[in-house]
């Protein structure tokens, strides 16, 4: 146990004062510091320690006294609901932070995400009205129904 507490300790410290980028990096650093980590072990705790990844900013520790990540809700640059699928459009490289986001903040409307490079996809439940699921994404991404789009009837 104590193993695991340096360890992440030592990733909170890492994180903190260092731009990292890539967990092959992270590892490094973990290594110059005496600690040795498989990627998967890693993986684990960057999941444990709530850090997400940021386009251009890299790995990031969560923030707690605000719900959404610097610089998130500026990536995002359309919404668009159709049935019971929600697609979020983002900048080039957002959408894995916006999906790790969402995952790590559960709504009720939200069975579960899919990211791509520039696009989230949102599986939502049954019984939820398109205002009922931008309400509720609204919740953690404050700016979310300023870019909702209409979605085009289907012929």
């Amino acid at each position: 146990m104590q193993k695991i507490q340096s360890r992440q300790q030592a990733l909170r410290e890492i994180i903190s004062h260092e731009q990292v980028f890539s967990q092959e990096d992270l590892m490094a650093k973990l290594s110059e510091r005496g600690i040795s980590a498989t990627q998967a072990t890693l993986s684990r705790d960057l999941k444990a320690l709530h850090i997400i990844k940021v386009p251009r900013q890299g790995y990031k520790l969560s923030q707690t006294t605000h719900p959404t990540p610097s610089g998130l809700g500026i990536g995002i640059t359309g919404v668009e609901i159709n049935g019971p699928i929600t697609v979020i459009r983002t900048q080039v490289g957002f959408a894995p932070a916006v999906a790790t986001f969402l995952d790590r903040h559960p709504l009720p409307p939200v069975m579960g995400t899919v990211a791509g490079d520039d696009t989230v996809i949102i599986a939502t439940r049954k019984g939820y009205s398109e205002d009922q699921i931008l309400d509720s994404l609204s919740k953690i991404l404050p700016d979310i129904r300023d870019r909702y789009v209409v979605s085009p009837e289907a012929d």
